[in-house]
C-alpha cells in the first residue's frame, strides 16, 4: 500500500500509468469490450470487481490529462441515440473529468463505435473493468505536469 494514493490502482496499472508519455491514450473499458483483440500487444489490465466511474475515478486521481488538445477525452456513442446523448455511467465519468482533471463537458467528445475502435488501436494501455453498461468506454490522453514555463 502507498499513502495518498487509491487503493483501485494496482501495482501493474500505476507502473502502465508512469510509463506513459505526454499525447499516449488509455481506454478504460467495460466488461463487453473487445480488450484481447483490440489489445493484442499492448497492457491489458483486468479490473472485473470494478465499475467504470471507480476504475476512472482511480484513474484520474493521478493521471493529468492534456490541455493542449480540444478534447483529451473521448467516449463510446451509444448506437442510433441522439446527438448530445450520454449514458448515467458516461455522464458521471464525464463530470468526475471535470472534477478530477479540469475537464470542461465540451473536452469530451463522442465518437462513433467503429470510429473508437480503430482510436483504441493508437492507445498505450487497455483498462477493462467489470461494468456491465454497454457503451461504457473511455479514452483518456495523458498531459504533462510541471512548473509554469518563465
Amino acid at each position: 500500500m502507498l499513502k495518498g494514493i487509491d487503493a483501485a490502482l494496482t501495482p501493474e496499472l500505476l507502473k502502465v500509468l508512469c510509463e506513459m508519455g505526454h499525447g499516449d491514450e488509455i481506454v478504460v473499458v467495460d466488461a463487453n469490450f473487445t480488450a484481447a483483440s483490440l489489445g493484442r500487444g499492448k497492457p491489458v489490465i483486468r479490473m472485473p470487481g470494478i465499475d467504470l466511474h471507480r476504475a476512472c475515478k482511480a484513474v484520474l486521481s493521478v493521471f493529468p490529462l492534456d490541455q493542449s488538445v480540444q478534447q483529451p477525452v473521448a467516449y463510446m456513442k451509444v448506437e442510433h441515440t441522439p446527438e448530445g446523448y450520454a449514458s448515467d455511467v458516461q455522464r458521471s465519468v464525464i463530470a468526475l473529468a471535470g472534477e478530477l482533471a479540469a475537464a470542461a463537458p465540451e473536452q469530451c467528445a463522442a465518437v462513433e463505435r467503429f470510429a473508437f475502435y480503430d482510436r483504441v488501436g493508437g492507445a498505450y494501455a487497455i483498462v477493462q473493468t467489470g461494468e456491465a453498461q454497454p457503451y461504457a468506454n473511455f479514452i483518456f490522453k495523458k498531459g504533462v505536469i510541471g512548473a509554469a514555463l518563465a
